[in-house]
């Protein structure tokens, strides 16, 4: 079952980075990310009613949905914290940062909270993770977008953690599916409160079309529940540095395509060495 995961998690991996990029360049990440995560919950409930019914329609037990509303929460911030770094800095810093971040932080309360032991290469993989994160941060000439990046990365390694526990607690489609329609309801509750009560005066870009929110919310969702089937089949350890790959990607196109040029060397130097990093974590 390992191959598998891996090829689970390798695909999971280029959908990620797409989405990611798609984002970044749609003007407006926090409508952009509403209306794609709106579009995915409408797309995905028909056919997961028809695998419900044809499954013998499997029950979710109190404790696996009340896990998909605490990873809803986490994913909700980490919704409003991505928008706020994309908006703040380029796709090739942002991403690395807040890939790297989560893996780092499962190390450090490893090492503070439950007294454990790294062996070289982990040790070895830490430095690496401390030293991509800080070189993709140095080009930024205000460095306005690395907090919310690096807490986007704590969001993440919060919903990771609570989906590992409650994707075993139920089949992964439906927990998927609870999960990103928590999400819709969330995010559409906060636009609605944004629109209502934020700044009027704030001219924002139009949003994109529902057509390519569509594509950006297939493409999302797609790729988490291919990292939860994975996770259902194999170990963290194996599946988080698989998924990572994406991190040299997004660094090369936002270097390449997106002409995110200065101190180039130095960015694609971090997101390698922040993808190392995550694959020694793992030995």
């Amino acid at each position: 079952m390992i191959p598998l995961a891996i090829l689970l998690a390798l695909v999971a991996a280029a959908l990620h980075g797409t989405w990611n990029v798609l984002v970044k360049v749609s003007g407006d990440p926090t409508t952009t990310l509403t209306r794609a995560t709106t579009a995915a919950a409408l797309l995905m409930t028909p056919p997961a009613l028809v695998t419900w019914l044809i499954a013998g329609r499997p029950g979710l037990t109190g404790q696996a949905a009340l896990l998909a509303a605490v990873s809803g929460v986490l994913e909700l911030v980490y919704v409003f914290l991505l928008s706020a770094a994309y908006r703040r800095g380029e796709v090739s810093v942002v991403y690395p940062i807040a890939r790297g971040t989560a893996p780092l932080l499962a190390v450090l309360a490893g090492l503070g909270l439950l007294g454990e032991r790294l062996s070289t290469p982990q040790l070895v993989g830490v430095a690496l993770l401390l030293a991509g994160i800080l070189a993709v941060t140095l080009p930024q000439t205000s460095g306005r977008a690395t907090l919310p990046a690096l807490l986007t990365g704590v969001a993440i390694a919060g919903y990771t953690a609570v989906d590992r526990v409650g994707v075993r607690l139920a089949a992964p489609w439906l927990y998927g599916w609870l999960l990103v329609v928590l999400l819709a309801i969330g995010l559409v509750g906060a636009q609605w409160v944004r629109a209502r009560f934020g700044d009027r005066t704030v001219d924002a870009p139009p949003p994109i079309a529902w057509r390519q929110a569509a594509a950006i919310g297939i493409f999302m969702w797609v790729a988490y529940l291919l990292v939860l089937a994975a996770l259902s089949i194999a170990p963290l350890a194996i599946v988080a540095p698989v998924r990572e790959v994406a991190v040299v990607a997004v660094a090369v196109w936002g270097v390449w395509k997106l002409r995110e040029r200065k101190s180039a060397p130095l960015k694609l130097s971090g997101a390698v060495a922040t993808l190392l990093g995550v694959v020694l974590l793992a030995i």
